[in-house]
């Protein structure tokens, strides 16, 4: 069942919050993949209904070419989605139902998170994720919303953004979806031909090395070693290898006793931008 405004979408959902049933959300950009379905079957296990946003939101692009460029294959999304039957339903509105006639973003304070790797690369887009997500939110009033931590900084963008607006919503952060290689899953990889996808293995060998050298080795030298493989290679474009804070996700330079670190990575094949990233510790 697909719903492309918000009156109607709510006069499905009604019945549900007046009975007290629990509602979830998975906000999407469409092009589903396995990553997308495992959100969906994480939110099954705890809410009667699952609301999937299907919506390419445009003010969290600084590219207009990488708007364009998106992947958008509404078509296979809904069959896809059809095989969870009647828990499972569609939003996907068009710009002015979410938006209204003011299609811009909101300014954040969100506390200096937004500033390192996505943020320094790509400004503004952090702006652009906490309003169309505080817009999703009010348009489907879920109880809990769930999101990959393949996006690790835009899961904790979120979760403040939940925090500075007050809202009465549980944000729920779900493990990494990866192909059997270990390459996270993401629209964008349906850009990619078989070699493409191979050759961005890199990005998970690279983060994996991190990790299992982590205990051994500084947190400068880990970032060298990374930086060198990616050098010895011509297929991939190193944007950015960090190591950060999971807590505040500045980047560190050296080791604190009891903090949690993460490998966050960006890297661009034939003009197709990838991240990950990974616990260290």
């Amino acid at each position: 069942m697909i719903f492309h405004d918000q009156r109607t979408l709510n006069q499905h959902l009604t019945p549900f919050r007046t009975a007290g049933d629990s509602i979830g959300l998975v906000p999407t950009m469409g092009a589903l993949h396995s990553g997308h379905t495992s959100l969906i079957d994480s939110a099954l296990k705890d809410n009667v209904l699952i609301v999937v946003s299907i919506f390419v939101n445009p003010t969290q692009f600084n590219k207009a070419e990488d708007l364009k460029k998106y992947p958008r294959t509404m078509e296979a999304d809904q069959a896809l989605l059809a095989a969870y039957g009647d828990r499972v339903c569609v939003y996907a509105p068009n710009v002015e139902d979410l938006y209204g006639d003011n299609v811009a973003a909101r300014s954040f304070d969100f506390g200096g998170i937004e500033i390192a790797m996505e943020g320094a690369f790509r400004p503004g887009h952090f702006d652009g994720v906490g309003t169309v997500v505080s817009l999703l939110f009010q348009a489907v009033n879920p109880n809990k919303a769930y999101f990959g931590e393949k996006d690790f900084q835009q899961l904790q963008i979120i979760r403040k953004m939940v925090e500075l607006d007050a809202l009465d919503v549980e944000v729920v952060g779900c493990p990494i979806a990866r192909s059997e290689k270990g390459l996270a899953l993401s629209s964008r990889n349906k850009r990619l031909n078989q070699d493409q996808l191979d050759h961005a293995l890199l990005i998970y060998r690279c983060l994996i090395a991190a990790q299992q050298n982590f205990e051994k080795q500084s947190i400068l030298i880990l970032q060298d070693q990374a930086r060198t493989l990616f050098a010895t290679q011509d297929e991939l474009d190193l944007e950015y290898f960090i190591i950060a804070d999971a807590k505040t996700l500045q980047p560190a330079t050296k080791k604190q006793e009891k903090s949690q670190y993460r490998a966050f990575v960006a890297a661009h094949i034939d003009g197709v931008r990838l991240i990950d990233n990974m616990a260290l510790n």
